[in-house]
């Protein structure tokens, strides 16, 4: 074999030796009886599929204060921000801020991410260069790209027919935003016509789904019994959703049984969620996520995404999926050790999931040997301490190796004041 990792650990816990030879795992047991040209020692660390970013936008990405600052916080004064900048977008702006990100998450245990690229423009600039960074990228990350009409499937003349264009120069999804269309009619009206696109072209769909906190907008009923009628269901995902957090629970209650039965995909970006939502609220001031917990507890799939790195909407963020797992563990209220271990596998298998990659990704024998290694023993010390992701391995390559930090104490300043202490050294 080319290499065998030694002494991993699995999410499970189970100890493993993995063996890699061709881009594949060839072996996977505790004290593999093998040699390879190459052995890394992991002294115990644990072993992970490699980090799913569900939900981003490449396109808009590093261009926080561009050309102002987004004062109000809100989504909607981001949206008239970006407007504004995407008049200035070219080819290689977008091109080169987008690979710069998806270095920044590789590097951080992301191989797989989905980006939504706006095509509100004649001109289709920050498509066409993300349809050129997945293919530049693809021998060491996959990408998705959602053709996603920021200013709404039939906000203005011509973007119906940019949807249609987006997806004859080969995107991987159809998007929309129903609740940012002019009426509730249209918004309707778009969310059919997602369908009837993704089914003629053979598409995936991920809608930007009632992000609002307006209780009755109800666009996720309409996308769930597309999905029913169509039984597209796993070939579908609702964004964000965060209005469901503000329905009545009667209504709540109705409408997860027509969820469970749908079966969509959903995906809840907790840092951005939480940030933008609830801004015209007083007190209380609502959380602004959709109710991750009990779509969770229900059996639907639920992945996370960072959604916003550096840009109109969120003028932070790093490409920490840990990050977003940490903030989903604490905004959710999903502390009990089960609910820390789910929003662990909301960043990795349900990730994988959303993407419809389960058949080429985990950690199997058979498959592409894309894995991570971090610097901790389990998924909740890893949330708990953003572990380090000390090597990140692509198709069977070493693509990024760093190193921890390390911490070192003065001990001539900082004596130990334990009496016990003092008379071990007697």
């Amino acid at each position: 074999m080319e290499l065998i990792l030694r002494d991993g650990r699995l999410p499970s816990g189970e100890a493993v030796d993995i063996g890699f030879d061709g881009g594949m795992i060839r072996a996977m047991e505790p004290n593999l009886n093998a040699e390879a040209i190459q052995e890394i020692p992991l002294a115990g660390k644990l072993v992970s599929p490699p980090f799913v970013e569900s939900h981003i936008h490449l396109d808009s990405a590093l261009t926080a204060g561009q050309p102002r600052w987004n004062q109000s916080g809100t989504l909607f004064e981001g949206i008239e921000i970006w407007r504004d900048r995407k008049q200035s977008l070219t080819l290689e702006d977008v091109k080169e801020r987008a690979i710069a990100t998806l270095k920044l998450q590789a590097q951080q245990g992301v191989l797989f991410v989905r980006s939504h690229a706006d095509v509100s423009e004649t001109s289709l600039t920050a498509l066409k260069a993300l349809l050129e960074v997945r293919d530049a990228v693809k021998d060491w990350i996959t990408v998705q790209v959602v053709a996603f009409p920021q200013d709404g499937l039939y906000g203005s003349p011509g973007n119906l027919e940019l949807m249609e264009a987006a997806l004859e120069l080969g995107v991987d999804a159809v998007g929309g935003i129903p609740h940012y269309e002019m009426t509730r009619e249209d918004g309707v009206q778009s969310v059919h016509q997602i369908f009837e696109l993704a089914q003629r072209y053979d598409r995936l769909i991920d809608i930007h789904c009632d992000e609002i906190d307006d209780d009755q907008s109800r666009f996720l009923e309409v996308v769930a019994a597309c999905a029913v009628r169509s039984g597209l269901g796993p070939r579908v995902t609702a964004s964000h959703t965060t209005a469901f957090a503000s329905y009545n629970n009667a209504y709540a209650f109705k409408l997860m049984g027509l969820l469970s039965r749908s079966g969509i995909n959903f995906i809840a970006n907790p840092l951005i969620n939480i940030t933008l939502q609830g801004r015209t609220d007083t007190y209380p001031k609502r959380r602004g996520v959709t109710r991750v917990k009990e779509l969770w507890q229900q059996g639907l799939n639920v992945s996370l995404g960072h959604d916003c790195i550096q840009d109109p909407w969120y003028n932070l963020g790093n490409g920490n999926m840990l990050d977003v797992a940490s903030m989903a563990v604490h905004v959710c209220q999903m502390t009990g050790q089960a609910e820390i271990a789910a929003c662990y596998d909301m960043i990795t298998t349900n990730g994988a999931k959303t993407l419809a990659l389960e058949d080429t990704y985990g950690l199997e024998v058979g498959k592409p040997a894309n894995l991570i290694v971090l610097d901790a023993d389990s998924p909740y010390e890893a949330i708990r301490r953003r572990a380090t992701v000390t090597h990140v391995f692509s198709r069977g390559k070493l693509l990024v190796e760093t190193r921890p930090e390390v911490v070192k104490w003065s001990h001539t300043k900082f004596e130990s004041h334990n009496p016990d202490a003092q008379n071990a050294k007697l």
